[in-house]
This record gives C-alpha cells, structure tokens and sequence, in this order.
C-alpha cells in the first residue's frame, strides 16, 4: 500500500530543495582561529592564517575562557604596537563569530595584554570568486548556451534523503 505525503507536505519540500540548491554555493566558512587549540598565548597565528583562505561572507571564530580573554578589531597600529585605541569592535563572549564581510585585511588582537605574548592574528578576505566560465564549445554558435552546475554531492545526498522521508515511508 502507498501513502503519499499531501500536496502541502510536497510544495514545502519542493520549496525546501530549491532554496538549498540557490544557496549551496555561498555558504560561508567558519575559520575557528587556532583551530582545536583555540585562542590563547604563544602559538603562532600568522601560521595559522597562512593556511586559511579567507571570502567575503565567511566567519571567523575565536574559542577561548569567557573570563581570561577577548578579541578587539584594530587596525594596524593597533595590531603592530598591541594598542586598542584604534579599536572598531570588541569580543567577550568566549565563542565569538565575526562576519568577515568586505575584502581587506582585517587585524585581531587580545586586550588584557596577551597581544605581547601573540594573541593577535591578522588575516587577508577575498572577494568571492567568480562563477565558472562555460568550457568553449565545439561548434561555432552564436547563441548562448546554458551551463549545468551541479552542487556538490552532499546536497544531493540531503535531497534523497529528504524524499525518502517524506515518499520512503509509505511503502508497507
């Protein structure tokens, strides 16, 4: 016996897939500073940076104690001499997530004083890259032809996985 979900339950997931498949491409990254070692002294951040790529629209996040530590946004000076008066934005919560929305070079340090001690980090945000361009053609046509992008395979394997819980079910 088959039971199907009613129209309702279809539009939602229709709905449901077609905002997945606008949005999948511009998901943003969260850089967690330090990686499993977190935000605290003497560990080298400008290595850490150095293996990150960072976009517009990604985070980054610093984990560390609520009550020993913060993250100040500075601009150069600031980072160069471990000043705060240049200041733009402050962090205490201990689980920060800072939107990296403009490309620039984006300046971060802690302001209890660990900036000495190299909790500081710097990082440089991309513009987003440009969409891929069509492959040449094989032929010679002047009318433009439509690119299949095709979204990577784990939202593929979210919408199987969505159809079987709303059609797999019925099956008896």
């Amino acid at each position: 016996m088959w039971k199907s979900c009613n129209s309702t339950h279809l539009i939602l997931f229709l709905l449901f897939i077609s905002a997945l498949a606008v949005l999948s491409p511009i998901l943003a990254t969260d850089h967690i500073v330090g990686a499993n070692r977190g935000w605290n002294p003497s560990i080298n951040y400008t290595l850490w940076a150095n293996n990150q790529t960072f976009y517009v629209g990604d985070l980054i996040s610093f984990r560390y104690p609520k009550n020993q530590y913060n993250v100040f946004e500075v601009n150069q000076t600031g980072y160069d001499n471990c000043t705060l008066d240049s200041a733009v934005g402050n962090w205490s919560s201990g689980k920060d997530f800072i939107p990296l929305n403009q490309a620039k070079r984006y300046y971060f340090i802690c302001g209890n004083g660990q900036c000495y001690n190299g909790m500081k980090v710097s990082v440089v945000v991309h513009p987003l890259p440009s969409p891929p361009k069509a492959a040449p053609s094989a032929h010679n046509s002047s009318s433009d032809s439509a690119v299949l992008v095709v979204p990577q395979q784990g939202f593929w394997a979210l919408a199987v996985s969505l159809a079987m819980l709303c059609f797999g079910f019925g099956w008896v």
